[in-house]
């Protein structure tokens, strides 16, 4: 084998062997639910294959895992190698971090426990943690599970626990006491690493287990994903992607590296046939009513709040938005060196996940999931479509058109906190809106995007109070508050 062929060259898995039986499930369900992958390649799938080849020398990603499960067909590909110094090749069962896309493994143990009538999803946080409590009381007394999972407790949420083993989670809803509020909860969107943080807290004292050994006991085992697990330790014990990034020219590895601390927030990691099936079940293509009944799976892709002033809207754990009018639920993540997706489109019967090793493999995914959409479905996205951050970064620039009148400026003009986190200042400068050093071009009504700087087309959005003056910024789907003038 050359090294062009071992680099670039993938395998067909079976979709038997990827989407195993649940528990109890009788032995004809893979054949009259799923369909075995073909031997040949559908042309979709190999179009797509040849763009992924493409985007990761253009973006000098070294490894990617892809995956399409389609009307009950699993197709797979690993291309590249999980580490430039002893490169050995992605496969079907290679292992990766998937950071936020934790964040739906969190809320299908919820959504168990909510079946099981031990957690309700509108009971406050401190029905299940008495001594919680943040800065503000009545957010304290207010917050809801619903609003943990949601991304709305209304708290800044760029926070992760410290390491401090079996009590990570307990000493981290602690040390928010002093978290200032930046919104009421339920009111905003506000995208929040530290309310799935307490979320995980939560399901420890409802489970009486470690954050692991209750994903393990809710989701891995029953779902019967072999290669999903929330340590470092024994994730690298498998052929594990590490992260990489560019340096003066030359692709290095990330070192140390860990998964994240915050468990329920970004730190669980899987291989992506894992993946795709834990995708299958909320898809409904495996039977599993069992595990989680097809009602709580709808109700988890059902909008809780619209995420103004975009058209995307938030479920229970999934990132939601309507693509030619047809629901999708996705969610990316972002680890050092890793940039992931998972998406599903459950009305078509379609879902894919796109994994890479790489700090600059966002811009893969986005051209890569933008293609899927395309070439599975014919769906694209409409010229100057808003969209809020799923996770990982997205640029707007690509099918967005500036506003030939830019709005009046002023409107937007002031200091915007998210303490303990920081400030934006934002001004106005021989007509252009500054925000920090980046200068913003608006596309829409309280919506730009970044002209210059290392994030071209990074979309800012303005959030409106309900007195019609501009409150918030939306920077990477977190909202900074507008300081009183």
């Amino acid at each position: 084998m050359n090294r062009r062929d071992f680099l670039l060259g993938g395998a067909v898995i079976p979709a038997s062997i990827l989407l195993p039986r649940l528990p109890g499930e009788p032995d004809t369900r893979a054949i009259d639910a799923l369909q075995l992958a073909r031997p040949r390649q559908p042309d979709q799938f190999e179009q797509l294959a040849r763009l992924v080849s493409e985007k990761m020398a253009e973006h000098r990603v070294p490894g990617v895992a892809f995956g399409v499960l389609k009307g009950g067909t699993l197709t797979t590909r690993g291309f590249g190698v999980t580490n430039v110094e002893d490169p050995q090749p992605i496969t079907a069962d290679t292992v990766f971090p998937i950071a936020s896309i934790s964040k739906t493994v969190a809320a299908t143990a919820f959504m168990r426990l909510v079946e099981q009538g031990k957690v309700e999803l509108d009971a406050p946080v401190r029905r299940y943690l008495p001594d919680f409590r943040v800065q503000d009381e009545a957010a304290s007394n207010g917050v809801t599970v619903r609003h943990l999972l949601t991304h709305t407790p209304g708290w800044e949420g760029q926070l992760s626990p410290t390491d401090r083993g079996s009590q990570t989670l307990a000493s981290f809803a602690d040390s928010l006491r002093e978290n200032p509020q930046l919104s009421a909860p339920g009111s905003l969107w506000s995208y929040n690493n530290a309310g799935f943080s307490i979320g995980g807290r939560v399901l420890e004292v409802i489970t009486g287990r470690t954050i692991h050994q209750a994903l393990r006991e809710l989701v891995f085992t029953p779902l019967e994903l072999s290669r999903a697990m929330t340590q470092t330790g024994e994730a690298l014990t498998y052929r594990f992607a590490l992260p990489h990034r560019d340096r003066a020219g030359a692709t290095e590895v990330i070192r140390p590296f860990t998964l994240s601390t915050g468990v329920t927030a970004g730190g669980v990691a899987m291989s992506i046939a894992n993946l795709l099936s834990y995708a299958a079940f909320h898809l409904g293509e495996r039977a599993g009513a069992s595990v989680l009944s097809r009602a709580s799976l709808e109700a988890m892709r059902t909008a809780q709040l619209a995420k103004a002033p975009t058209t995307d809207e938030i479920g229970i754990g999934w990132q939601l938005r309507r693509v030619n009018n047809v629901l999708t639920a996705a969610h990316g993540g972002t680890l050092g060196g890793h940039c992931l997706h998972l998406q599903l489109v459950p009305e078509r019967r379609l879902a894919f996940a796109i994994l890479t090793n790489h700090s600059e493999g966002w811009r893969l995914v986005q051209d890569v999931e933008r293609a899927t959409l395309r070439v599975y479905e014919g769906l694209t996205l409409t010229p100057n479509q808003r969209i809020c951050h799923r996770g990982i970064n997205e640029a707007m620039n690509a099918h967005a058109t500036p506003l030939a009148t830019q709005p009046a400026l002023r409107q937007y003009v002031g200091t915007y906190t998210r303490q303990p986190s920081g400030t934006v200042e934002v001004r106005e400068d021989a007509g252009k809106l500054m925000a920090g050093n980046v200068a913003l071009t608006f596309y829409g009504a309280d919506v730009a995007y970044a002209t210059a700087g290392a994030y071209v087309g990074q979309p800012y959005e303005f959030v409106r109070a309900p007195d019609g003056s501009v409150g918030w910024i939306r920077v990477n789907g977190r909202v900074a508050r507008r300081a009183a003038s």
